[in-house]
């Protein structure tokens, strides 16, 4: 049986590496649905309390786009992925085939298109968790609000904190022409914690 400080170390590097297979997986999905050559940078992971995650991203008060949804059947929690006005503009400029300077409020197209593509990135993450733990994970249908950074993230921190005082956090910039960053943030409940452990060989 490993120390909980070594399980935690063990438990995080694995973490990284999801964050690694699965950013990949997201840069080759959003390059093939925008029709663009995208480069990624080394996702930067962090493991924090689900308190913390306000000023972790930025200002509090900053308007950005939260795409929220549920993990479901071998493993429970939430997920989440946020990005800045400019980066969803971007995104969904290249979806509408409209100039890059456009910046009119999300109708309900935009929005859609949003939910798509957070549809693909949290698929891409999910399908890295579940490829290297051989557990069914399946997202929920997810939904997309625009609002500021302190709102958004007050949801998981209320409705998902029971799950669990801790959040995975991993900070990707997708580089085309204009760069696009996205924060993806991933909370199991205590529960799945351990199952996620026990199917990659770590005791707990």
């Amino acid at each position: 049986m490993l120390t909980l400080n070594e399980v935690n170390e063990k438990y995080f590097d694995v973490l990284k590496e999801i964050g690694n297979i699965g950013a990949g997986n997201a840069t080759t999905a959003i390059a093939n649905m925008l029709g663009l050559r995208i480069d990624m940078s080394v996702p930067e992971v962090a493991f924090l309390p689900v308190e913390e995650l306000g000023g972790a991203i930025g200002a509090e008060d900053e308007i950005i786009v939260g795409i929220m949804l549920g993990v479901e059947e071998d493993i429970d929690g939430s997920m989440m992925f946020l990005m800045d006005m400019q980066s969803a503009h971007h995104i969904v400029n290249k979806l509408m085939m409209r100039p890059d300077d456009y910046s009119e409020p999300f109708d309900e197209m935009d929005l859609s298109a949003i939910k798509e593509v957070g549809n693909i990135i949290a698929g891409s993450y999910l399908s890295a968790l579940s490829g290297l733990t051989n557990l069914t994970i399946a997202p929920s249908v997810p939904f997309v609000a625009v609002d500021m950074a302190a709102a958004i993230l007050s949801v998981p921190a209320v409705q998902f904190g029971i799950f669990g005082d801790n959040a995975l956090m991993i900070n990707t910039e997708f580089s085309d022409d204009l760069g696009i960053k996205g924060h993806f943030i991933l909370m199991p409940e205590e529960d799945s914690y351990a199952k996620i452990l026990t199917a990659l060989g770590i005791p707990v």
